[in-house]
C-alpha cells in the first residue's frame, strides 16, 4: 500500500481502488488516510465511488504491518467490492488540528527534561507524561513553547537507518513506546536546532502554524511522573 501522507501529510484526497475488505475494514492500494499510532488517532473521512455513492469512513487502523491501513467504514455504509475505484478523502480541517497539537507536543518535549512515559493526541488538545521529579512552572513553560512557535522554525522529516538509530539512542525520548525497526529505516521529526527524534506522525511544515496554546493542568500520575497538558488558546 502506498503511503502518501508520508510523504505530504497535506494532501487531503487521492484516487485509490479496493485491494480487500474484510471483517477489520478496507485496504486499498494506496491512501491519504494516517492510522491511529504513536499517540495520534487515525483519520476520517469517506470513500466515495464514481456514481456519486459515499462510504463513511469512521477510523482508519494499522493492519498485519506498519505498511498496511485498514479504514473502518460506518456501519450502515455501502458495501464495496475488490477493484472499486474510490477517492478517498480526509477529513481535513480535523487532521490539520491534530498535526498542529503534534508538532507542538514536540516542542513541550524539547522544553521539558525527562523521558516520555506516554502521551496522547486529541482534537484541540494534547498532554505527554514525563518521569520527572518536579512539577514544571505553567507560565514559564507556556511562554517558552510560544516563543518557539512564533520564531516559526522550519519542521521536516528526515530518515536513517536502524543501525544508525541503534548506536544514537538518546534520540528515543519515549520509555514505553519504541519507534518501529526491522525495516531497515525509522523515520525522524526534525526541528531544526530544536528537537530530533523518531516519529512517523503527520506534522506541519512550520512551528508558527501552530498557533498560540495554553498549558493546562500539570498533574501527578505517581511519585516521578508529571502529566502535562496543553490546548490551543482560544
Amino acid at each position: 500500500m502506498e503511503l502518501l501522507f508520508r510523504d505530504d501529510p497535506y494532501l487531503t484526497s487521492c484516487e485509490a481502488k479496493v485491494t480487500a475488505v474484510d471483517e477489520q475494514g478496507i485496504r486499498l492500494n494506496r491512501t491519504v488516510f494516517y492510522p491511529e499510532g504513536g499517540g495520534q488517532p487515525g483519520d476520517v473521512g469517506s470513500l466515495t465511488l464514481a456514481d456519486g455513492t459515499k462510504i463513511e469512513i469512521v477510523d482508519a487502523r494499522k493492519g498485519q504491518d506498519h505498511e498496511d491501513v485498514v479504514h473502518v467504514a460506518a456501519p450502515d455504509a455501502p458495501a464495496l467490492s475488490v477493484g472499486d475505484a474510490v477517492t478517498a478523502e480526509i477529513d481535513w480541517e480535523r487532521r490539520h488540528r491534530l498535526m498542529r497539537m503534534h508538532t507542538c507536543l514536540h516542542l513541550l518535549c524539547a522544553v521539558v527534561e525527562g523521558d516520555v512515559t506516554g502521551g496522547q493526541i486529541s482534537d484541540g488538545k494534547g498532554r505527554l507524561d514525563f518521569n520527572m521529579d518536579e512539577k514544571p512552572d505553567k507560565e514559564q513553560l507556556a511562554q517558552e513553547i510560544n516563543r518557539l512557535i512564533s520564531e516559526n522554525h522550519p519542521v521536516t522529516p528526515q530518515w536513517i537507518t536502524d543501525e544508525e538509530l541503534n548506536a544514537k539512542p538518546e534520540l528515543v525520548r519515549t520509555m514505553s513506546v519504541k519507534p518501529p525497526m526491522g525495516g531497515g529505516r525509522v523515520r525522524l521529526l526534525n526541528i531544526a536546532g530544536i528537537d530530533l527524534q523518531p516519529c512517523g506522525g503527520t506534522h506541519v511544515r512550520e512551528t508558527g502554524e501552530i498557533g498560540l496554546i495554553e498549558v493546562g493542568k500539570i498533574e501527578s500520575k505517581g511519585r516521578q511522573n508529571r502529566r502535562i497538558n496543553l490546548r490551543f488558546a482560544s
